[in-house]
């Protein structure tokens, strides 16, 4: 029947037919439908329950035992298909395969299905051969920004900045390890008990981070970042109202007359979603390098050369990092470097470079407001183990970075780019700034809905001779604030 993909005939080690488990002895009545049906087994003698409570129980009976028959059919398919054949099937071949090999295991089984459950059924199989298994349906949702695993039976989403329970669950923990470790595979990484942990990222770019046992105690821990398939640019996240019309015509200027830009912001506020976007003004006649941990960026030039650092192997040798990568993206000829995120000691090539001829750079940060975002650098300098001292920390930084965009998660679940500070130099022995732009919030409506308001403070930009001389001459209205 699947002469294509089937592998070949084996007497010995065919696969012995497991028969669904015999009904338990009845109470006396009506007899009990034959075993050859999925149905739930009868329930044992006691009062009556609402009429809802017993669906309830029936379709989760119903759902156990489909569960069973699938775990079933996924260990006929491993045994059936010559999964070397599959690299050159098509999808619809290996569709047809599946349906049929399903077809004829739900036969000797003596199982019978209606058309949604077994349209359902192949599906989920397709996914456990060719996909992620259980969460292919999480990552094919769009509606769905992160998928948070806890443990094979905990599977949680992110829908509108709100966390979900979905009712998705893995088999069993050896499952769960098998999507990781498919996942992890696909990349040239690793994880287990010796390496619990990994940062990875699936086809799609969407970002993958994985601890498994003995490090995480319920069960192994799975975070899924998605990326939309559309890229989100300034005027769809002004209409989302992640900042105003008058903070991206600002923003435009600072990027296309390049000034070195820091981004801001607490996990999950939107930081690379900002970059991404800020990117689109940047002129395709500029050649930009992307360094990053795990490959995410998506910007929007033709001329963009990709960059990801790589941990050590088995051996603990061969790893290359940010660092590694930014020392030789100089010899590059970039005209602008943008960073996926600064973390770590790699923060001195990146004020050099922003302070030697790369102007235009670009890169994040976890920081909760712009005079954090400061410290935060000067703490990642001292962490490098460079010797300097705070002055002239300071003054490399004030030199370096001319503009911090912070973004924020508000209590709502939104995001927001809650404040644009300039970086105007040093005063003293502190660096000084000016906040341009900033989120006014208003109230809470009883929804919990926060209400809020885009303002500017009523300073005027630092770099307004730079804007005129580039061909950027803002309104001075910009700056107005509304009272």
């Amino acid at each position: 029947m699947f002469a294509r993909f089937k592998k070949p005939a084996d007497p010995a080690s065919r696969p012995t037919v497991t028969a669904p488990a015999a009904p338990g002895p009845a109470a006396p009545g009506p007899a009990a439908p034959p075993a050859a049906t999925v149905r739930p087994r009868p329930g044992t003698p006691g009062p009556a329950s609402p009429a809802q409570a017993v669906a309830a129980d029936k379709d989760k009976k119903r759902k156990e035992r489909l569960a069973e028959i699938k775990l079933e059919l996924h260990g006929r398919l491993l045994d059936n298909l010559n999964l070397a054949a599959l690299e050159h099937a098509t999808e619809a071949e290996l569709r047809a395969e599946i349906a049929a090999i399903a077809a004829e295991a739900l036969e000797e089984m003596g199982v019978v299905l209606n058309k949604e459950e077994r349209a359902g059924l192949n599906q989920e199989l397709y996914d456990e051969v060719m996909g992620l298994g259980p969460i292919e349906p999480l990552l094919k949702d769009d509606t769905v920004n992160d998928i948070l695993i806890n443990g094979p039976r905990q599977v949680f989403v992110e829908r509108a900045g709100k966390l979900q329970l979905t009712d998705i669950t893995f088999k069993d923990e050896r499952h769960l390890l098998r999507i990781i470790d498919k996942i992890v595979s696909a990349v040239g990484r690793r994880v287990d008990e010796s390496n619990p942990y990994v940062d990875a990222r699936l086809a799609d770019g969407s970002r993958f981070n994985a601890m498994v046992p003995p490090v995480a105690v319920d069960g192994s821990l799975v975070s899924i970042r998605k990326f939309k398939k559309d890229k989100l640019k300034i005027d769809d996240l002004i209409r989302f109202g992640a900042f105003s019309e008058e903070m991206a015509a600002y923003l435009q200027a600072a990027v296309a007359t390049r000034l070195n830009i820091i981004v801001s912001g607490g996990t999950g506020s939107g930081k690379t979603t900002t970059l991404n976007a800020l990117s689109s003004f940047i002129d395709n006649s500029e050649r930009i390098l992307t360094i990053e941990d795990t490959a995410e960026l998506q910007l929007q030039q033709t001329h963009v050369g990709r960059m990801e650092s790589r941990p050590p192997n088995v051996e603990g040798k061969g790893a290359v990092t940010q660092r590694d990568c930014l020392r030789n993206a100089l010899r590059m000829r970039p005209d602008r470097i943008i960073v996926g995120e600064t973390r770590g000691e790699e923060v001195i090539d990146m004020l050099q470079a922003m302070n030697t001829g790369h102007d235009g750079s670009m890169t994040t940060i976890h920081a909760n407001s712009a005079r954090d975002a400061v410290s935060r650098l000067e703490n990642m300098i001292a962490m490098a183990g460079i010797e300097m001292p705070l002055r002239a920390v300071r003054a490399q930084i004030a030199s370096a970075v001319n503009l911090i965009v912070q973004a924020s998660r508000l209590q709502d679940g939104s995001r927001r780019m809650v404040s644009i500070t300039e970086i105007t130099g040093m005063e003293g022995e502190v660096i000084s700034m000016q906040e341009i732009f900033r989120y006014e919030r208003l109230g809470l409506e009883p929804s919990g809905k926060i209400l809020g308001r885009f303002n500017a403070t009523g300073v005027r930009s630092h770099y307004s001779e730079r804007f005129r001389q580039w061909g950027y001459d803002l309104p001075h209205t910009i700056y107005e604030p509304i009272l």
